[in-house]
């Protein structure tokens, strides 16, 4: 068997056209949407993925607030920012791009933020409201949300399916299996501690990894037919890139491509989907502002 290609891509520049088009609706109504970006610090991979934001933000038609902090930047000084940016009606989005600098409390920060301005869709209330039957959450975490439309454009079936999670992050894991949850799945959530793991795994009908560990799914921890969710975004060394490095994800792609029936691969998977789910999420905000 050879898996087919869920193409993250080309779902992702669906999704920003739908983007697009919503936000010229809004703004024939005088709404432009706005997202405000806040960067702490100045590690490398946080500015890239910060300019690659403000870059779909332009291209989708939403206007950017960029707050550019230094590393020493006082969390008292950052929840000052954040609380301005609650209260600025332009602003429909706030995102502050973690990691943060180990003096400054991650959890303090997004809690400061309004639950709906928090496109990010960290918030307690809004990760809390996941978990609640009869509930709606204003946002999910965007990089799960972009495993759920993946999976739905794919045209997966979710409902009724057996779903393993491997990874229990609240940015990735923990959001991933709630969202699989609302949508009709039998969830298992899968960890370090967890037993006899490829007996768990091979149960699957939706194998969704995120674990952070290099080519760690073979092919034999698969489901034959199984859909497969590669969400790690992993350096492993490579002398024949000029970078030194190259890109892989948590799966052995050639084998587990050899099982599944369906496979994302790394890079071109789960990644543009994330940044598409945050532009998604931010227009859905400022619509909502709007009509409040």
């Amino acid at each position: 068997m050879s898996a087919k290609i869920i193409d993250g891509k080309e779902i992702a520049l669906s999704i920003h056209q739908e983007v697009r088009t919503e936000a010229e609706q809004l703004r024939t109504q005088g709404i432009t949407p706005g997202l405000a970006t806040v960067l702490v610090g100045d590690d490398p991979a946080s500015r890239s993925y910060v300019k690659a934001k403000r870059k779909a933000c332009e291209e989708d038609g939403i206007q950017s607030f960029h707050y550019p902090l230094p590393a020493e930047t006082s969390q008292a000084d950052l929840l000052t920012l954040i609380a301005e940016l609650g209260a600025d009606p332009k602003v429909h989005g706030i995102l502050v791009q973690l990691p943060l600098p180990s003096h400054i409390q991650e959890n303090a920060v997004i809690q400061a933020i309004p639950p709906h301005k928090d496109v990010d869709g960290f918030h307690p209330e809004n990760l809390g409201r996941l978990g609640i039957k009869g509930e709606e959450a204003l946002f999910a975490p965007c990089t799960p949300a972009g495993v759920l439309e993946l999976l739905k454009r794919a045209e997966v079936q979710v409902s009724g399916a057996r779903a393993v999670v491997l990874g229990r992050s609240k940015i990735v894991g923990l959001p991933a299996a709630l969202l699989l949850l609302r949508n009709d799945a039998t969830v298992t959530v899968c960890h370090s501690r967890t037993k006899d793991l490829p007996a768990v795994t091979r149960e699957a009908d939706i194998l969704i990894a995120a674990i952070g560990r290099a080519n760690f799914v073979n092919g034999e921890m698969v489901k034959p037919g199984a859909a497969v969710i590669d969400v790690g975004v992993n350096r492993v060394e490579d002398a024949s890139r000029k970078r030194g490095y190259r890109l892989v994800g948590d799966c052995d792609f050639e084998e587990v491509s050899q099982v599944a029936g369906c496979l994302t691969p790394v890079p071109g998977g789960v990644g543009p989907m994330t940044i598409a789910m945050l532009m998604k999420n931010t227009v859905r905000a400022a619509r909502a502002q709007a009509s409040n």
